[in-house]
């Protein structure tokens, strides 16, 4: 009966060691997880807090790649790309409310955070304000599509063939290959020509005058012969010359013919010009220059 005794007593005191030694160190874990860091008189945060705030990041990480493989599962592959770099500051932007949200959820003071950077955030703003709105510009760029890289554009009476279009800037590329770095906002702020959006086929023209008393059905069936003949002009939509005016000194004629690579136009209009020169020579076709009539008046008279 005593050596029963003897080792209930034993029992009894490794339970409380135990006991001990368990509630030392749950006080050891919760004094680290009490731990204070302090940004400032007013922000601090707890290791605890940290953790938790970890984790919720963690957490809506995982839930926005979800949320993207879903949404990005019927996106066709060569849209993907620019999908991704919209979700991608949606992402970010989530992340802050997010952060904000959490910090508020476990007593942080997210009105001293602000108030604490409400300069610096003001002064960034004002030195980005350019960089937000082309990075908005490339959103809306990316979403509507209303350009796309292979597109010819003409802006602020530059024309260019899109080769990258960036968040923040578009890549084009001039005919006599120099490179057009354009920042987005001004797609915003000016006047945009997409010679290409309906298609790469466009219609182009070149104007000539002859001088009165020419005969104009000669001068409508050269200029047609003359598109004709050229290889880079489409036979379909057939050529059409228009009588314009009866200008000044001339009467005024309009060659519309269509091309299947506006880009390079420049170069089948001078071939034109070339070519209607030598045909009206060769038909006694003049090309006048500006005339005027002067009339003296003697007063002494």
């Amino acid at each position: 009966m005593a050596k029963i005794l003897i080792v209930l007593v034993f029992q009894d005191i490794e339970n409380i060691g135990e006991t001990i030694t368990e509630s030392s160190a749950w006080e050891k874990l919760s004094q680290f997880l009490s731990l204070r860091i302090d940004f400032t008189k007013e922000i601090s945060v707890s290791v605890l807090e940290l953790l938790i705030l970890i984790t919720v990041i963690f957490i809506t990480s995982i839930v926005l790649k979800v949320i993207y493989r879903i949404l990005t599962r019927k996106v066709p592959e060569h849209d993907k790309g620019k999908f991704q770099v919209v979700f991608g500051y949606f992402k970010w932007l989530v992340y802050v409310i997010i952060f904000l949200v959490t910090l508020d959820s476990v007593g942080v003071n997210v009105t001293a955070i602000f108030a604490a950077s409400a300069a610096l955030l003001i002064g960034i703003g004002l030195a980005l304000q350019t960089f937000f709105q082309d990075i908005i510009s490339g959103v809306f760029i990316l979403i509507d599509q209303s350009v796309q890289v292979g597109d010819i554009i003409e802006l602020d009476g530059k024309v260019g063939r899109i080769e990258e279009i960036k968040l923040r800037t578009t890549r084009a590329v001039t005919i006599d290959n120099k490179v057009l770095i354009i920042p987005n906002h001004l797609y915003l702020t000016n006047i945009l020509y997409n010679w290409t959006q309906n298609g790469s086929v466009t219609r182009e023209n070149v104007e000539v005058g002859v001088a009165y008393g020419s005969d104009i059905r000669l001068v409508e069936k050269i200029l047609i012969n003359v598109a004709n003949d050229h290889e880079s002009i489409l036979h379909d939509p057939k050529p059409l010359v228009l009588f314009t005016n009866f200008g000044d000194s001339s009467l005024n004629f309009k060659l519309v013919f269509t091309l299947n690579d506006s880009f390079i136009s420049a170069i089948p209009k001078s071939d034109l010009r070339y070519a209607i020169d030598k045909a009206f020579k060769e038909n006694n076709i003049s090309i006048p220059f500006p005339q005027r009539d002067i009339h003296i008046i003697d007063k002494n008279k």
